[in-house]
Parts: structure tokens; sequence; C-alpha cells
């Protein structure tokens, strides 16, 4: 008993979480903890999908100490999420946040715009700060790239950029963004549909006057190629498996490796370890990201035998709780062996 007490005053949340989540979503969160962390303890790897505004949200506080405490060992993120966590390095001071969106009008939403900024639920990326601040370090990569015929994967060009920032510019905590955790690991990353973003549309610009080659961006299909050789070295032990945040490319894109390696490539490859998905989109007929996960199984993603989540809930009221808990596992695995069997669990 002293035991489990000394445990539970280490490890708030994890306590947390067993005591108090037994049932529906929250039950669904419990469970996708203590799988994921099983997985961690023999070894797996844990792949992530990040789709939302979590940059925006700021889930960098907890993610980029979970990238750098060895949770993380590769991610597929939107254009957006890509961008928005610099932004929130670089340009963190400037955001402002409207607590009471829910009441705006058309005319307050049109203010924001007039005072250039851009308005993300309840806060706000400020346009000079963030935007035209990052496209004056960014464009002249661009330009280099284009000028000597060299060609790289769009976060590449972030990884090597965010590096890049002194200290004496970081608006933002550095330990708190994800995007430079993952540059300093060399974590494997994809960014699908990388167009559609901020960044992507400026690339386009930049090309359309011919500023820029097109070329010097290499492609998703590029992408999904690296991705075979990525996947194979992610699943070899006891495999790798998959943690998504949202729908959309970032889940759909990645997700489709396994069946790609053997209906495409004709080769062996062992389905996802693991699966879980917290998303605010309910089960529904003929959508992706609303879909059970036992549909996965027809598209040879996921099998019978694969642990499988869905917690349909606020991604950004549980990411970071089951990170933190995860993170407080990380730091004191014994006592969380110890909390964990003196749940029962």
């Amino acid at each position: 008993m002293a035991g489990t007490k000394s445990a539970s005053t280490t490890l708030p949340l994890l306590t947390f979480v067993l005591r108090n989540y037994k049932n529906f979503n929250a039950r669904a969160t419990r469970d996708a903890l203590l799988a994921y962390w099983e997985h961690i303890e023999r070894g797996g790897k844990m792949f992530w999908a990040v789709a939302g505004a979590m940059s925006s949200a700021q889930l960098g506080i907890t993610l980029a100490p979970a990238i750098r405490a060895g949770l993380i060992h590769g991610m597929s993120v939107t254009g957006a999420n890509l961008e928005e966590s610099l932004f929130r390095l670089v340009a963190h001071d400037g955001y402002r946040d409207f607590p009471d969106y829910r009441y705006f009008t058309k005319q307050d939403d049109t203010r924001i715009l007039e005072n250039r900024m851009r308005r993300v639920t309840d806060t706000s990326i400020p346009e000079d700060e963030a935007f035209r601040a990052v496209e004056k370090h960014i464009v002249p990569m661009w330009e280099r790239a284009t000028a000597r015929g060299e060609r790289r994967f769009w976060h590449e060009y972030f990884y090597e950029l965010v590096r890049a920032v002194e200290p004496a510019l970081h608006r933002g905590p550095p330990e708190e963004c994800w995007l430079l955790a993952a540059a300093e690991a060399g974590l494997p990353l994809v960014v699908p549909g990388h167009e559609d973003s901020t960044f992507g549309n400026i690339f386009a610009s930049y090309v359309r006057r011919g500023e820029c080659s097109a070329s010097i961006v290499k492609s998703g299909i590029e992408y999904m190629a690296g991705l075979y050789d990525q996947y194979r070295a992610l699943s070899a032990g006891a495999g790798v498996g998959f943690f998504q945040i949202g729908g959309g490319i970032a889940g759909d894109f990645p997700i489709c490796v396994v069946p790609s390696l053997k209906y495409d490539l004709d080769e062996p490859a062992p389905p996802w370890a693991y699966f879980c998905q917290i998303s605010d989109s309910t089960t529904s007929y003929g959508s992706y990201s609303g879909a059970t996960p036992n549909e996965k199984i027809t598209w040879d993603k996921l099998t019978a035998d694969t642990p499988m989540f869905v917690i349909e809930s606020d991604a950004t009221i549980v990411a970071p709780l089951l990170l933190g808990a995860l993170l407080e596992c990380k730091r004191h695995p014994a006592e969380a062996r110890a909390i964990i069997e003196a749940h029962g669990a």
C-alpha cells in the first residue's frame, strides 16, 4: 500500500486516469493509454498523425517533451500544423486569444482581419510576426535551391529553418516547439498535401512569378516512396503503432503504407501494431474519419488482433492528458508498473 501511495504522488496523471476513467470515452482513453505504454515497454515504436489546428492549440507543450522522451518515433502532419509550430516559436507574443469567439459577429471578425490577425477558433496568428517574418527567411532558401537545382521534402526546409532561428528571436518557449524537437531528433516526417497550407500558397505564388521552381519540393508520391523504407525500419521488432488525431489526409495517407507495401510492391509488411484515434467525428456512413477501426481490417491495415481504440472527444483535452501520463510512465517506469498493477489494470 505504501508503494502505491508513493507511486500515486509521483505519477498523479496516471493515478487520476486509472482511478476515475471507468466508462465511455474515459474508458477508451484509459485503455488506449495502457496499451500505448505496454507497447513502448515491449520495445515498440509509435507513429503519430496530427490533423486539425493542434499546433495553434499549443499541443507542443506535451508533444515536444514526448518526442524528446522517445515516446513518438515518426509523424504525419498537415502543412498547417508544420508551419504553425514554427509560428508559435517566433511569434507567440503576438498571438491574441478570443475566449468569447462564440458570440462574434461578422463585423467582429472583419475587425480582426483589419488588425492583420488570422483567427483559429479562440486564438489568432499575427500576420506580420508569423507569416511575413518566416517568409523573409524561407524564400531565400527556396531561391537558393532553385539556383542549385536542389530538391527536398517540404518538411526539410522547415527542419533547417527552425534549427537556424537564433534564441534571441524566440518569442515562445523552445521546449514547447514540437517542430524543433522533431528536427533535433531527425524524426521521420511526412507532410501529405503540404500545398494546402499558408506557405504552400506562398510557395505557389513564387512559382507562378517564375522566382522559384516547383521541382525544388519533392512530391507526395515521393513522400510515400520514402515512407516504405521508414515503415520497414519502424516496424522491426515489436512493431509500430498508429496514433491519430482528427481525420483527413494526415491520417489517411500514412496508414495506407501497409497495404501498399503488400499489394503494390508485393513485399511482406507487418500490420500496424496498435491503433488509436481521437476524433470528434462520430461514426457515420461513408465518412472515413468517422469509420470504426474494424473497417481498416478489410483494407489490410489492421488485423483482428490489433489493439484498437476510438476516443470520441476533444483532442485538445485528451491528447495532453494522455501524453502527460505517458511522460510520467517514461520517467518512472517501475512506479508506473506498480500503480497499474495496484489498480488491476
